[in-house]
């Protein structure tokens, strides 16, 4: 701009002020004339009372948005953000830090009652048939978050006796183009001690903060604390699993002896139906020991990847034995050639976990009910990752389902999604009309 301009600039400036004096680039009334147009305006109390409720409203509205578990926040950018930044053991062992730390989001929807979502298994009354399967809070680090944000029932372990550190690493694979994993952890545990003592230090915390005793271990209605037992890679095949109930019995709403990883050398054995009988009796007649007057049920989880007689024969051998309910199923060690994924990671040895396994799963569930009459309780999991899956499950004969590769896909809202979903896909009818519906 030359010289000439800006004083015809600065002319009309001074004529929209109501003067008509020349007013030249230099002088001081064309010096103001600049900071009037250049600068805000002058703080006033009215105008800072309402820029700080707007600030203050902003990040209290946002810091509710991402504490919540439905937030999209989690599912569509924390959750991906954190798979592409970090290995799947890193991000797995990342979560369970921030969760001990107190830094996880809560499901605020999850008190509200939802009378055809409740669930009545082992005696008492689930909230709705969302589970957490074991594998993903193995040491019982974060129970109370994990309660929070949705589950009616989480289960910890797999425990072994003596600490172990289990496989080499690595030994943890995702499969994105499957929603699928791949584990070959191996029983990695603190041990029963250390699990016991946090379990301890737990309901210590809720008597020295609550004046009522607690309803169970979840310390909520409507909700169950499951403790998963496994053995020890050198352990006794028997021993490992009644100690694990004299040990940590007492601190359980359920106990669930975990026979099916493939990850433990000869665990799958004690699926033969004279070695199950004897391991079955023993953890029964252990539970019966314990001091405390409720005696936790027992479960017993197996694989996917057995024959209808191997089912037939499990079935002969869990209805003389006292147990309570069957989970199925554990990891599958067979590659369905539906896998999507490059073969350098599908053919990775362990576990497959998600999706691919959901078929499987169900047909061991659907010939284990046949076996088992309609009044037993079976656990169904692998695979699920909707609510229609969930409820596939249910009519095929599932008291409940659990989740664990689709909770770590999704992120925490995935309890309150399937609640959603399922209760669309009920139509007005009620969880425990639908279980067994093909049986029917």
């Amino acid at each position: 701009m030359n010289a000439g301009m800006r004083a015809a600039f600065f002319s009309r400036v001074a004529l929209r002020r109501g003067s008509a004096r020349l007013i030249t680039p230099g002088s001081s009334t064309a010096r103001q004339s600049r900071r009037a147009l250049f600068t805000r305006a002058q703080p006033t109390p009215v105008r800072n009372f309402l820029i700080n409720t707007i600030l203050i409203a902003g990040v209290g509205f946002g810091a509710y948005y991402v504490t919540d578990a439905r937030s999209a926040f989690h599912r569509y950018f924390l959750v991906p953000a954190i798979r592409w930044t970090t290995d799947a053991e890193t991000a797995h062992r990342f979560a369970i830090e921030c969760m001990k730390a107190g830094v996880y989001p809560v499901d605020r929807s999850a008190d509200d009652e939802d009378p055809e979502l409740e669930v009545e298994v082992f005696g008492k009354k689930l909230s709705s048939p969302i589970g957490l399967a074991a594998g993903f809070d193995k040491n019982a680090e974060a129970i109370d978050p994990l309660f929070a944000m949705g589950f009616s029932y989480v289960e910890v372990g797999s425990i072994t006796p003596k600490p172990q550190p289990g496989n080499p690493l690595p030994r943890f694979f995702r499969l994105p183009k499957d929603k699928a994993a791949i584990n070959r952890y191996g029983f990695n545990s603190d041990g029963h001690l250390k699990v016991l003592v946090r379990l301890r230090m737990r309901l210590h915390s809720f008597l020295t903060h609550n004046e009522t005793t607690p309803v169970n271990h979840a310390f909520e209605e409507g909700k169950l604390l499951a403790v998963n037992l496994g053995k020890n890679k050198d352990g006794d095949e028997v021993a490992d699993y009644v100690e694990g109930v004299l040990t940590l019995g007492n601190y359980a709403d359920l106990l669930v002896v975990n026979i099916s990883s493939p990850n433990t050398p000869g665990l799958r054995d004690l699926q033969n139906e004279k070695k199950l009988s004897g391991l079955l009796s023993a953890v029964v007649a252990a539970r019966d020991d314990l001091s405390t007057p409720h005696k936790p049920p027992i479960c017993v989880k197996i694989a996917p990847d057995l024959s209808e007689t191997e089912v037939a024969s499990i079935a002969e051998v869990v209805k003389g034995s006292g147990i309570d309910g069957v989970i199925v199923a554990n990891t599958t060690i067979s590659r369905p050639e539906s896998l999507k994924s490059p073969l350098s990671l599908s053919s990775e040895i362990g576990g497959l976990s998600g999706p691919p396994v959901k078929e499987l799963s169900l047909k061991t569930l659907r010939a284990l009910r046949k076996y088992m009459g309609p009044s037993f309780t079976i656990v169904g999991c692998g695979g699920i990752s909707t609510g229609k899956d969930a409820v596939e499950f249910a009519k095929a004969g599932a008291s409940f389902v659990q989740v664990l590769t689709g909770f770590a896909y999704d992120g925490p809202g995935m309890p309150s999604r399937l609640r959603a979903e399922i209760k669309k896909e009920l139509d007005g009818k009620k969880w425990m009309d639908i279980v067994n519906m093909d049986f029917k």
